[in-house]
């Protein structure tokens, strides 16, 4: 009983490590800028083709995106990336046919945050999935769950919690903006942000957060 007792104790222990995590000023960072990435989709309509056009040869499409946190003014902040000025997303993309998650990811966040897009020169701590969502059908909204009557999903969507070192440099392309925005500001504010963005706050409520003062 004694060793089993040791055991339970280790484990407990190091699961709680697991849920602390470590968040550091916005001043610690550089933020600078690099030539602009050209976008896939000018309309909604041209995204609808691309996609059913990947799905007709790929089929479910996986996309995974890096949920990352900095502190200001004692609060959390979430790292958004606008586009075109207006839409606000998660850092991340698509995944390559055979590409495992935490490869692709640290590809995405590379590609969009790094000086020239190189994954080996960035060491982006790919934590654990926080959430799963489900887009049913190429024009339809996503779901938390996969609706029982869908048997063939177009796009699931995970999100990654990525856990920043105490200093570093985010280079943004010139046609996105890097955005912290407060959780109190993001939390259920679907009309603002959408539902999975929105989440989020919720996701994180099951980790103890600390600042750390540099």
């Amino acid at each position: 009983m004694a060793d089993q007792a040791a055991v339970i104790a280790v484990n407990g222990g190091h699961e709680e490590n697991n849920l602390v995590v470590n968040i550091y000023p916005l001043s610690s960072y550089y933020f600078g800028s690099k030539a602009a990435l050209p976008f896939k989709d000018e309309t909604l309509a041209d995204r609808v083709l691309r996609m059913k056009a990947n799905y007709e040869a790929h089929g479910l499409r996986t996309c995974v995106e890096a949920v990352m946190l900095v502190e200001l003014f004692k609060h959390p902040h979430l790292l958004l990336l606008q586009v075109r000025n207006s839409t606000l997303k998660l850092p991340g993309g698509s995944l390559r046919p055979g590409e495992s998650e935490t490869a692709g990811l640290r590809r995405k966040l590379s590609s969009k945050l790094s000086v020239n897009g190189d994954s080996s020169e960035a060491e982006w701590e790919i934590g654990e999935c926080l959430a799963m969502w489900w887009r049913p059908d190429f024009e339809t909204l996503f779901y938390p769950y996969l609706p029982p009557n869908v048997k063939r999903p177009k796009e699931c969507t995970k999100l990654f919690l990525v856990k920043l070192p105490a200093s570093g440099k985010f280079i943004v392309p010139k046609n996105m903006k890097l955005l912290a925005v407060p959780l109190c500001q993001i939390h259920e504010n679907h009309k603002t942000y959408g539902p999975i963005i929105a989440g989020i706050p919720q996701l994180l409520s099951r980790f103890s957060i600390n600042i750390i003062d540099t």
